[in-house]
């Protein structure tokens, strides 16, 4: 069964840090993926499993930059993935598999904010096919190795975002609506929520658990995209360039994937949205605040039919699950 979706006074909140949110838990033995391991959330969220340790694989766009991120943090390796590549996805997952037989933990951490119009091969908007399509098809291809596992789970890269739409479900690509870098955003966070929930479902047989997480708000490399202007129309930065004061530290930022991924406090549980190293509190779709979650977000049915069109759009099953 699926957890409810009510805060459980975890003993945690939004300034731990990523050490922390372990809970002291051993990893050792266990092997991780951490998309998007090697800046920002995903390099705090791969050193802390690390350091705990786990054996952790990074795949990266650019492995060179993730080499020279990576320096010298034991427990680490590194691979080649490009998400918005179905081939490069296929061939590190094939390359993963004749590896290994398991896979302890899968953070699916890598994405893209606020970008431009921008189409992969397919055709298909950058956004969703980056964030939510290429981490559906990379987790289908590790499948048999999450089963095999004892006990896996797979955390989701959501956002606050999620709360400003739902995904479309007749116009994923943009094709007849006309584009909107931050309607895509959030079309994308909540596909990313919505997969947590469809993926826990068919995980749970087999005692894999699927997360959903809001980091919280962070200063990283995920807003490459957008100007300083923007950033201080939004009053993320002020004139002098200075981070909000309310914004997280990349640690910070990192601790509820951490705690979702490992934390003995949810075993035995899963399917829900996850912020500040506790379950979220759900909330009115009208809500107008920066926390919670939006009921399209952990809408079983709305994740089954999202989960129907991934497969089209990808070609890729997770066969009888």
């Amino acid at each position: 069964m699926p957890t409810e979706q009510k805060p459980i006074k975890s003993g945690y909140g939004a300034r731990t840090e990523a050490p922390e949110a372990l809970g002291g838990r051993d990893l050792s033995g266990k092997v991780a993926i951490v998309t998007g391991g090697y800046s920002g959330l995903g390099l705090e969220t791969a050193k802390a499993l690390a350091a705990a340790g786990a054996v952790v694989i990074v795949p990266a766009r650019t492995p060179e930059k993730a080499q020279k991120a990576l320096a010298g943090v034991a427990n680490v390796e590194q691979a080649a993935l490009d998400l918005a590549d179905p081939a490069s996805i296929d061939a590190f997952a094939g390359g993963f598999l004749s590896r290994a037989g398991t896979l302890d933990i899968l953070v699916n951490n890598a994405a893209i904010m606020a970008s431009p119009l921008m189409r992969d091969a397919r055709g298909y908007e950058a956004q969703f096919a980056t964030n939510h399509l290429g981490h559906f098809q990379l987790t289908a291809r590790l499948w048999p190795a999450l089963k095999a596992a004892n006990g896996a789970r797979v955390v989701s890269l959501s956002s606050i975002g999620h709360r400003i739409s739902p995904p479309d479900l007749d116009d994923p690509n943009f094709e007849r609506a006309e584009y909107n870098k931050w309607i895509a955003y959030g079309r994308a966070k909540s596909a990313n929520a919505l997969f947590a929930v469809g993926l826990d479902r068919r995980g749970e047989p087999h005692k894999v658990r699927a997360f959903a997480v809001h980091p919280g708000g962070i200063m990283t490399d995920l807003q490459r995209y957008m100007p300083e202007e923007e950033q201080r129309a939004m009053g993320w930065i002020d004139e002098l360039g200075n981070v909000d004061p309310r914004f997280k530290t990349p640690s910070q930022g990192a601790a509820t994937s951490v705690w979702c991924a490992a934390n003995a406090r949810l075993d035995g549980e899963g399917g829900v949205y996850c912020e500040d190293c506790d379950i979220a509190v759900a909330v009115p779709a009208d809500d107008k605040g920066y926390t919670g979650v939006r009921p399209w977000a952990v809408d079983p049915a709305l994740a089954d039919k999202l989960w129907a069109l991934s497969e089209k759009m990808t070609g890729v099953s997770f066969g009888a699950a």
